[in-house]
């Protein structure tokens, strides 16, 4: 069996073969599609074998779809397509297409990746990449659902940073999902919805966090939405690879097209809605919702053309259901602009939805070394929250890395724990009343509220002088005393 540290060098060594070949960038489709397409293949022999042997060799019944987690169409197996020496690629193309006809929910989960591209995929470099694959078995005695997903979830990490600015366009930094949701708690029976799942981490964690309580990834529901087709092909992949089979997550804009809905133009509620959407994205539909919003997301103002961080957030809250919560990363623009986003954020604040705001630290995500912020929404604030926000100031909760920050464990459980305590700490975090905000003309930013290092200690010179004066008074006293006594003993003439 191997172990997650074998798996994880052997999967990113699949990724060295293709360097020079292909940009980094673009590295993550390919390989994540055949390590899916190997594992689907390699689990079908597995469940074949146990078929064959429970009806006594009975090869129609082991055949039969039906008693697959997921069909592989003849001809198209692993080890159909290692028979092919020439036009490789094409066969790849093949198999992808027919085990996607066969399988539903596996539509499009192979994106557009082309290997038969010659240009890129010659037959010795698939040759070579396949031979690697086959190195080892990906059957579930061999690498178990939650050996492969982790091994999968560091692969996106790396892809993530190999790709350096671009990475943050599918991966928040694992660490600050986990504070996410360590904060929201999910609890068994609720549904979780991210509308800009991206490779779905935000997801997995939550189901990370119920698998820490000793619960399985049956405990919630999991909703999700995804623009870009590659990264949402990610998402699918990654929760099929951890036995995720009911999650629910859609392609399309969700601004523009929500997938997740309840009805003509009704938003669909969950218990708890968690992203991080793109930061201060200008095309996101402002001529659409300057007229108004279709759905009436719109409730507390339309965001400014340029601007689409409150589009998103109005979107999470919308999605929220009556006794629900979100949190969601954003710029610190966010809380302190004025005009229309100036505008909607007051009308949230008097509405009393924000519960706390949390102030990350720079540089902990990919393509942006601006310290970001989590806003926390509740629609059911315990009575001792109303008319209150904590504000928490995490500036210097980091551990500092060469070429990225991070979260250390310690860091997520004081932020936290923070926001769970709820009551104020010197230099760190602070409950602060609304009418308080209000008087501020609705300004969240962190340092109106909380101050970050030590008061400076007010010196009075006048006074400060008048006792050095004391004190050398008394030194030339002290001196004469002595003086006194050595001339007495002799030792001064």
């Amino acid at each position: 069996m191997l172990t997650l540290s074998e798996l994880e060098r052997h999967l990113w060594g699949a990724a060295d073969l293709l360097r020079g070949s292909i940009d980094s960038g673009d590295f993550k489709h390919y390989i994540f599609g055949l390590l899916f397409y190997k594992r689907l293949c390699d689990v079908w022999d597995e469940e074949y074998e146990a078929l064959l042997a429970e009806f006594s060799g009975d090869t129609d019944l082991a055949n039969d779809p039906a008693e697959h987690r997921f069909h592989i169409p003849p001809d198209c197996r692993w080890r159909d397509v290692r028979k092919v020496s020439v036009d490789i690629g094409t066969q790849l193309n093949i198999a992808f297409r027919a085990i996607e006809d066969a399988n539903a929910r596996l539509k499009g989960v192979f994106q557009d990746v082309d290997f038969a591209n010659k240009g890129r995929f010659p037959d010795h470099l698939l040759e070579s990449l396949l031979q690697h694959f086959d190195r080892y078995r990906m059957r579930k005695t061999d690498v178990p659902s939650t050996v492969l997903g982790d091994a999968y979830e560091y692969l996106i990490a790396k892809f993530a940073d190999d790709a350096g600015k671009k990475g943050g366009e599918f991966y928040t930094p694992k660490q600050v999902v986990k504070l996410m949701v360590e904060i929201l708690r999910p609890e068994k029976g609720m549904t979780v919805y991210d509308p800009t799942c991206g490779s779905g981490g935000m997801l997995l964690e939550s189901v990370h966090y119920m698998e820490r309580q000793g619960l399985t990834s049956s405990a919630l529901t999991l909703y999700g939405q995804e623009k870009n087709l590659n990264t949402w092909a990610i998402c699918k992949m990654s929760l099929f690879l951890h036995d995720i089979d009911d999650a629910f997550v859609e392609r399309g804009d969700t601004l523009l097209n929500p997938q997740h809905t309840s009805g003509e133009k009704t938003i669909k509620k969950f218990d708890l809605v968690i992203a991080n959407p793109p930061f201060s994205l200008d095309a996101w539909g402002h001529p659409v919702w300057s007229k108004g919003d279709p759905y009436g997301r719109d409730a507390y103002g339309c965001p400014p053309k340029s601007y689409g961080d409150l589009a998103f957030i109005q979107h999470m809250i919308a999605s929220v259901n009556d006794k629900g919560r979100m949190a969601v990363v954003c710029p610190h623009g966010v809380l302190f602009r004025s005009g229309a986003e100036g505008k909607i954020r007051a009308a949230m604040l008097d509405a009393d939805l924000v519960e706390a705001v949390v102030g990350l630290g720079p540089n902990l995500f990919y393509g942006t070394g601006i310290p970001a912020a989590v806003l926390f929404i509740n629609k059911n604030k315990p009575s001792d929250r109303r008319g209150k926000v904590l504000i928490v100031n995490g500036d210097k909760d980091i551990v500092e890395g060469k070429n990225q920050n991070s979260l250390s464990d310690i860091n997520v459980a004081r932020l936290a724990g923070a926001v769970h305590r709820f009551q104020n700490e010197e230099l760190f975090c602070r409950v602060v009343e609304l009418d308080e905000i209000r008087e501020n003309d609705h300004n969240l930013n962190l340092t109106r509220y909380i101050q970050t290092d030590a008061a400076a200690v007010t010196i009075d010179v006048k006074a400060e002088v008048a006792r050095l004066t004391e004190l050398m008074e008394k030194r030339t006293v002290a001196e004469r005393k002595m003086v006194g006594f050595l001339t007495e003993l002799g030792y001064v003439g």
